[in-house]
């Protein structure tokens, strides 16, 4: 993900008046992790930017792009660079070409072969996840279930959730998820 990701945590942060103390406490995340993120020491996972952004009290996709988010509609093509999938044991792609306040969060996933998040995570609203490629293996609230492709599943995003790629391809996804109230 871009390092201006860091920089436009730390300036939201800062214009809404929060220390790194108070939003670590808002997102159970380390201060010295946000920190890092902050100044671009360190990358960010989709789940740790989700709980920033409910912190910050915005939409996740606030953080992606300098682009006109007033859109009402944006065709992306060519949306995947597959130099940017071998660099990390995720790859998130934001959809929503910038639409401002959208009502949902379109993301498109790929994880490398053996990727995994190490610990569950719950999160306010719901979310819908949707293979294109390979086997995915979801983990909610302690239970497996593999989704093939073109399987889907609907889950409470409250419930301790998991993703992981227990192959040796790439699995491709989307996941949807709503917005934080």
């Amino acid at each position: 993900m871009s390092d201006l990701i860091g920089v436009k945590i730390k300036s939201l942060r800062k214009e809404k008046r929060l220390t790194l103390k108070q939003i670590a406490d808002r997102t159970n995340l380390s201060i010295s992790f946000i920190s890092q993120v902050e100044r671009s020491k360190s990358s960010i996972t989709l789940e740790s930017l989700k709980k920033i952004s409910e912190a910050l009290g915005v939409n996740p996709s606030y953080f992606f792009s300098e682009a006109d988010r007033k859109a009402e509609t944006k065709i992306m093509r060519n949306v995947i660079s597959i130099t940017n999938t071998l660099d990390n044991q995720f790859f998130y792609k934001d959809l929503s070409g910038n639409i401002g306040n959208p009502q949902f969060n379109p993301i498109l996933v790929l994880l490398n072969p053996g990727a995994n998040r190490e610990d569950s995570y719950s999160h306010s609203g719901q979310e819908f996840l949707y293979v294109l490629e390979g086997k995915l293996t979801v983990l909610i609230d302690n239970e497996e279930h593999e989704l093939n492709p073109f399987d889907c599943i609907f889950l409470n995003s409250t419930t301790p959730h998991n993703w992981m790629n227990k192959t040796d391809s790439i699995v491709k996804f989307l996941c949807i998820s709503s917005v934080p109230v």
